[in-house]
């Protein structure tokens, strides 16, 4: 099943990028950029311009393209908000980091057919795994 939610990932998000490498949406982040050396891997953080050397967006809607996945590193209500933006820019596949997924969150999702993972690491699960 994880080979096929990410066969056709490009564009990756991942919401809650810290710029404290202690934290981990910035261990998230830098770990993908490692793991998907071939999809593009954008920060978001409305309170930095720039994480590791990338530059940093507000939110979803401020990137320059539609993700194609959206990681969630942020608490549970601000995850809800983040799903309702993702439904609005019609993104298909939606990982929410342990801690930051909520019910409403995940329901939302699958109610307006996105593909939900939650309840596992994103850095664990692909750890060798690339695009």
């Amino acid at each position: 099943m994880l080979e096929d939610f990410f066969s056709d990932i490009k564009v990756i998000a991942v919401v809650g990028v810290s710029r404290n490498p202690n934290k981990w949406g910035h261990k998230v982040f830098v770990t993908l950029l490692k793991r998907f050396p071939n999809a593009k891997v954008y920060p978001v953080n409305p309170k930095a311009s720039e994480i590791a050397g990338y530059k940093a967006y507000s939110s979803l809607s401020a990137l320059p393209e539609k993700p194609d996945l959206v990681i969630t590193v942020v608490p549970p209500k601000v995850t809800e908000k983040v799903v309702d933006e993702a439904i609005k820019l019609g993104v298909k596949k939606i990982w929410m980091q342990p801690g930051s997924e909520s019910e409403e969150a995940i329901r939302k999702a699958q109610e307006a057919g996105i593909l939900v993972i939650h309840h596992a690491c994103i850095v664990e699960t692909t750890s060798g795994f690339l695009l």
